[in-house]
């Protein structure tokens, strides 16, 4: 068990560093650096950095606890999705990025107001706002929960003041040089969660007395190690197409066309060192990825082995090992792990937030102000959008029922999906549609969608969406606008 005055001194720790950092990143900021990094970035380093932020919490707790979830074996199923991402990743790299630098954007929601018009560019942007809120807010929530079981309860720490503090610590090391000190601390954050995998991976096999090489077949013979599920039909929540093509879809959406992941992107010097970076990050994704299945499936043989009971609500799995069954050094690792998953989603989060509302809806591109007004309303704004998330964070508390990242992915897939359709259309036709009326259909596809998907068993023969509600949402969002295009486009 890691004692109240060591983790506390881990915290802080963590937070001197990403500090240190901060103060040497943001020397000479301005708002252009805030948002663009002045596009002065390593590729190499922004591709190590974004797969942090992909990581995050929910990956670093979840994962490895769905190999076994919910009262059957899903094995390695989850990698059927993440096959699907590298499809998603190779049209973001080969269609969005290169859109994205065509017209030098700084907001990824520009290019549907120079598309369509001013209804259509606030509606994707106001899209992106309410899902990335939902998005960080839930990861950010998962972790608060570790925080407050390993510190919380022994204290009584109340569960706000946790989330304030961390809140707090967020806010003070990227208000000034935002994404410019993203960039460089998501790097260090993903090192620190996949050398806490890798220790614990490491531990759990001396353990066990086992060796690194013993791994693959010690997972097939728990029953742990099936990766492809094609024999249950399109029901099965864990088929393949579904997977796979879900994951593409994810990818595509919380990827190329969120503004949290593609400007990072956009920090890079020219669209061939961004494209590199999608490379590197895609490939360096699929083994991260991987080892966090290989370490769910230890952590439940572990626990079989060991006689310890799986804890009903599957996210708890690791951090109960890690803390209480492991030994200090994985107690510590997974500390800094869970602290690098909680700064590493949160952070550029609220960056991406305070830039799309600034870009998008405040008009600092457009509107002529001094530097020091410009500065004036960020802080403003990357101050609102702080106490917006805890919010957030303390309204799920009070409601959470579920497993944290099928809610995240749940509510992504509506919310991302008049997104994906109003970039589809546009990017795949040149017609030209009624703005005005374009806020409609982003409302009324997410709930058609939402009405179709709790009646598809009942309407399709047993079928479920899952995140397949994802494509029609986004479906729906492009023949919504194609109505908007009837009577406009006669020449076209």
């Amino acid at each position: 068990m890691v004692s109240t005055t060591l983790l506390i001194s881990i915290v802080l720790g963590y937070f001197a560093v990403l500090f240190i950092i901060a103060q040497f990143t943001s020397k000479q900021s301005d708002s252009e650096t805030f948002f663009t990094a002045k596009r002065q970035s390593p590729w190499i380093l922004v591709a190590i950095g974004m797969i942090g932020a992909t990581l995050s919490g929910v990956t670093f707790i979840s994962i490895p606890g769905v190999v076994g979830a919910e009262g059957y074996n899903q094995g390695f199923s989850y990698m059927q999705m993440v096959f699907g991402y590298l499809v998603g990743y190779f049209i973001i790299a080969t269609v969005l990025m290169p859109l994205y630098y065509k017209y030098n954007l700084t907001s990824i929601y520009t290019y549907l107001g120079q598309r369509f018009g001013v209804v259509s560019h606030k509606s994707g942007a106001a899209f992106f706002l309410l899902s990335r809120i939902i998005g960080a807010s839930f990861r950010l929530y998962l972790v608060t929960l570790v925080f407050q079981t390993i510190l919380g309860d022994e204290i009584l720490i109340p569960f706000w003041i946790i989330t304030l503090v961390t809140i707090v610590l967020i806010w003070v090391y990227t208000f000034r040089g935002g994404i410019k000190t993203i960039v460089w601390t998501d790097m260090l954050q993903t090192f620190s969660m996949l050398l806490a995998v890798i220790l614990t991976i490491v531990i759990i096999c001396s353990q066990l007395n086992m060796g690194i090489g013993d791994i693959p077949s010690k997972i097939n013979n728990a029953g742990l190690g099936q990766w492809f599920f094609t024999d249950n039909g399109w029901s099965d929540p864990n088929n393949f197409f579904k997977q796979f093509i879900s994951g593409a879809l994810i990818a595509l959406v919380m990827t190329g066309l969120d503004q949290d992941m593609m400007q990072k992107n956009l920090t890079c010097k020219s669209i061939k060192e961004a494209q590199m970076n999608m490379g590197l990050f895609s490939i360096v994704l699929v083994f991260a990825k991987l080892m966090f299945l290989v370490l769910g499936a230890l952590l439940y043989i572990y626990s079989y082995e060991k006689g310890i009971a799986i804890p009903e609500k599957t996210d708890q799995l690791y951090p109960i090992l890690a803390i209480q069954h492991l030994g200090p050094v994985v107690a510590i690792s997974f500390v800094i792990g869970i602290i690098a998953a909680a700064y590493s989603s949160a952070d550029s989060a609220l960056t991406a937030l305070t830039t799309s509302f600034c870009i998008d809806f405040l008009d600092f591109e457009k509107k002529e102000r001094t530097e020091e007004e410009k500065k004036k309303l960020r802080l403003m704004v990357h101050f609102g959008f702080s106490i917006v998330i805890f919010l957030v964070i303390i309204r799920f508390n009070a409601l959470n029922n579920g497993a944290v990242i099928n809610g995240l992915f749940k509510a992504s897939t509506y919310t991302y999906g008049p997104i994906l359709g109003l970039f589809a259309f546009g990017i795949f036709n040149k017609l030209e549609i009624r703005d005005k009326w374009v806020w409609g259909v982003c409302l009324l596809a997410p709930v058609l969608s939402y009405v179709i998907d709790i009646n598809a068993e009942t309407w399709f023969n047993g079928f479920s969406f899952g995140y397949l509600i994802l494509a029609l949402n986004g479906f729906l969002t492009f023949i919504g606008l194609w109505l908007l295009s009837i009577g406009l486009n006669k020449n076209k």
